[in-house]
């Protein structure tokens, strides 16, 4: 397996499990700044990786790459811990820690806006190799003063979404088209925004597996883990849903 790079941030607190934070498709480990500093705030210790072939991590041949390598890069990562984790993943990353959740004996799971899983794979979706840019989520330039998908951000906050992005696998993305069937048996917490078109809270309403939801006001796909006026409310609520949830499972 290819090297993966984790950008690690710890706070000694031996109650609570290290979260593990999983990056979106075509991007890194770098969007998971702000998220960071405010779990360190309080309390919780944690690992952002940079999926294979993303960020800092080993240059792989992303063509070939599927996504249950990367729920594989996930579970290789949680057992050099010392103890169970709490995996967060953020749309694609949100998917990828479902698919990790039962090998890695999470204690919970949270997905901000996760890529929906599915009931039952479709055979008729051709699964295709390639690679593809960020340019296939409406971003055609690094410009931070125009990306109409980041409007709720500042630009500072634009720039570090743009410094984030990179390649992604066209046969992974062909997959989750596909249909990826997981089943989620730790806590799991769904988090959506109200600005956030392409994944509303309805697209989560046919869960085949219990999930607790938590809406955010005024929240756009990136601007659940970029947005830093946005940050503390989301937080708060995850946090707060992290400490019941590993309570009843303790």
């Amino acid at each position: 397996m290819s090297r993966l790079r984790a950008h690690t941030l710890l706070v000694w607190d031996g109650e609570r499990p290290p979260l593990i934070l999983v990056h979106g498709a075509a991007n890194s480990a770098r969007v998971w700044g702000f998220w960071q500093d405010e779990l360190a705030r309080r309390g919780w210790s944690s690992h952002a990786i940079d999926l294979r072939g993303h960020g800092a991590s080993t240059a792989v041949d992303l063509s070939a790459t599927r996504m249950a390598d990367y729920a594989d890069d996930v579970i290789a990562f949680a057992r050099t811990l010392r103890q169970p984790p709490v995996l967060i993943g953020w749309s694609m990353g949100g998917l990828v820690a479902m698919m990790a959740a039962a090998a890695c004996s999470a204690r919970a799971c949270v997905g901000l806006a996760p890529s929906t899983p599915a009931r039952t794979f479709d055979a008729s979706v051709s699964l295709r190799g390639g690679v593809f840019g960020p340019e296939e989520y409406g971003i055609v330039d690094r410009d931070p003063d125009h990306q109409p998908a980041m409007a709720d951000l500042d630009r500072a906050e634009r720039v570090i979404a743009l410094e984030s992005l990179g390649s992604e696998s066209r046969l992974a993305r062909d997959e989750r088209k596909a249909g990826v069937v997981v089943n989620v048996t730790c806590p799991l917490l769904i988090v959506t925004g109200t600005a956030d078109t392409q994944w509303p809270r309805q697209r989560y309403d046919d869960l085949h597996f219990a999930a607790d939801h938590v809406s955010i006001d005024g929240a756009s796909h990136w601007g659940l883990v970029v947005n830093r006026r946005l940050l503390t409310g989301i937080a708060s609520a995850v946090t707060s849903w992290l400490d019941q949830a590993i309570a009843r499972g303790a």
